[in-house]
């Protein structure tokens, strides 16, 4: 592919320098320059695919495209409202203006086919913010379905700050080229990186240090894609109270459910509050204007889920972009895993090729089998193989292969800090430094392992007792008291028979819950029945020497047990004296 670099000076915008032409990727570098901008305002019709809604909300609300036509398909909108947009446009001799998401292309399409125009040569379609069509097609199947109709176009183009380059074949046949916007100043900021074994512990140290070197107070934005970790933060941060959430509406949804009513699936600046928490859907194509510049904090913990990490070439670089009024600070706070596996390109080249043959193999043998048992076992085999995740309908879905390289090489960089640091080193947005090394005696990988359900309960147990005798050195400090916190919730019976009996006699009696709350119980009698206050109690109620009946030894007995609620390892009876005393019979 032909790449054509495209300078551009400080203060300038995209439009002062370039016309979107047709056959093209547009590599903007920098967010904001003004690229849907620049297609609205274009003399002539536009398709404009935005991958997510809240971009379409946010620019057909905003002000400045009051005049230009602009008409919003989404979920709720139909295709008689399209066919009705369509009617009056042209009516009116108005430019046709559409954003439009992919899952809602279907209904533009059929209200041209309806009104018999031809969309292809009369309209100009941009996909916006491209990048995504590779980063969620994973798990937004419908993302790419209006790229077959995108090659049909005469005028057509693809724009982001961070493309990745597709592999599908027609971007060549078809000879687009690549134009790349190069900035001639400085663009990069700093970014603070905070290596961690504990997220939310390092964000108790990270939080208060950001507020610290406010001159004012302002915003902190989160960017984590998980509400169910958000909540979990929100409460153990203990601030709750002083939170937001943008995210999906079925994450909106599922917040309410949990008693968090302030949860947004569109961005609105009344909703702001002191901690902002967005998920993905807001990572890009979004202008977020606030009277600030807020501090930002990439939260990635990869034990919790794979899909809440960040990729530094293009998460990161979004979500920076979307702060029209620019930021103050940057922070990643990161845990790493060191089981994902490293690979490299041409590695997964080589993987993806030898799926393609195994499937092929299979498939030859499954089309020139004539049992029907035996086609529905290859079938069957089929159905199961990698490579079928990369076919659509049938046919090679090239953007299902982009999404595995690219995955897989993002999860890979995850493994340790250093590979981290390296793929943050391939972009020019950001001088990346570790700030900060944070590691707790209790970590992430320790915390989830004891809380999965399909570890038995002997061998979690096990594994908590294991961190309670690495804690046992350094009991006093608050951070240890804190982790004994967390154990004492995920398991309290084990946490307090550790406290009780140790170890090694949890150990000696095999993990076993009955055996370990007997040994307890027969430790708190002796610890109770050796103290100084029984041994004294029962030195006032017997004098050496003095004889007493059996009747009254019992009775002496069982109230002092009852004075210092205390439960007797055995029935008491006169005989139970002899652990105390030296005992005639006269």
């Amino acid at each position: 592919m032909i790449n054509i670099i495209l300078p551009i000076n400080k203060g300038q915008r995209l439009s002062d320098i370039y016309t979107i032409e047709t056959n093209t990727i547009l590599c903007k570098t920098l967010t904001g320059l003004g690229a849907t901008y620049s297609e609205i305002k274009a003399e002539r019709h536009s398709i404009i695919i935005e991958l997510n809604q809240p971009p379409i909300v946010g620019k057909c609300k905003d002000p400045k495209h009051k005049k230009d036509n602009l008409f919003g398909v989404m979920q709720k909108v139909t295709v008689d409202d399209v066919i009705a947009y369509l009617e009056d446009t042209i009516a009116n001799g108005k430019l046709i203006k559409i954003l439009c998401t992919p899952e809602s292309f279907y209904k533009v399409k059929q209200a041209f086919e309806y009104l018999e125009l031809n969309m292809y040569t009369m309209c100009f379609m941009l996909l916006d913010e491209c990048h995504k069509l590779v980063k969620d097609n994973d798990y937004r199947e419908d993302i790419t379905l209006p790229i077959d109709d995108f090659f049909h176009f005469d005028g057509k183009a693809m724009v982001s700050a961070t493309p990745i380059i597709p592999s599908d074949l027609r971007f060549e046949e078809q000879n687009f080229i690549l134009v790349e916007v190069k900035p001639d100043y400085d663009y990069t900021k700093a970014m603070n990186i905070v290596h961690t074994n504990n997220v939310l512990e390092a964000l108790k140290v990270t939080l208060p240090q950001i507020q610290q070197v406010q001159e004012e107070p302002r915003s902190i934005c989160f960017f984590i894609n998980s509400t169910d970790m958000i909540l979990q933060l929100m409460n153990k941060l203990n601030i709750i109270e002083d939170s937001v959430v943008f995210c999906s509406a079925k994450s909106v949804d599922k917040l309410k459910r949990s008693g968090f009513n302030r949860a947004y699936d569109n961005w609105n600046d009344k909703h702001k509050k002191p901690y902002m928490f967005f998920t993905s859907r807001f990572y890009s194509a979004l202008d977020i204007e606030l009277d600030e510049k807020p501090d930002v904090a990439f939260v990635t913990e990869p034990y919790f889920a794979e899909y809440i990490m960040i990729d530094p070439c293009t998460d990161a670089v979004q979500v920076i972009g979307r702060f029209r009024g620019g930021v103050s600070t940057i922070h990643h706070i990161v845990n790493t895993n060191e089981s994902y596996p490293v690979r490299t390109k041409s590695g997964i080249v080589e993987y993806l090729k030898a799926s393609r043959e195994a499937y092929m193999t299979i498939k030859r043998i499954y089309d020139c089998t004539t049992s029907l048992e035996t086609r529905n076992a290859f079938k069957a085999a089929l159905d199961i193989l990698p490579f079928n995740k990369m076919l659509k309908n049938g046919k090679i879905d090239y953007f299902a292969i982009d999404n595995y390289m690219d995955e897989a090489l993002v999860k890979s960089s995850y493994n340790n800090i250093d590979l981290l640091m390296s793929l943050y080193g391939k972009t020019s947005h950001f001088r990346a430094e570790i700030s900060d090394s944070l590691f707790y005696p209790l970590g992430d990988k320790e915390r989830l392992t004891l809380e999965n359900k399909n570890t038995s309960i002997k061998e979690s147990r096990k594994k908590l007792v294991e961190i309670l005798e690495s804690l046992k050195n350094d009991m006093d400090s608050p951070i240890v008291q804190t982790h004994i916190r967390e154990l004492r919730r995920l398991d309290p019976f084990i946490v307090e028979a550790y406290e009780t009996v140790g170890k090694e006699v949890i150990e000696i009696n095999n993990y076993s819950p009955k055996k370990i709350k007997e040994a307890m119980i027969l430790k708190r009698y002796r610890e109770k029945t050796t103290g100084v206050e029984f041994v004294q109690l029962l030195k006032n109620s017997f004098q050496v020497g003095k004889c007493y009946t059996l009747k009254y030894i019992k009775a002496e007995l069982v109230r002092l047990y009852k004075m210092l609620d205390i439960s007797p390892k055995d029935t008491v009876t006169a005989q139970t004296i002899r652990e105390f005393f030296q005992v005639e019979e006269l």
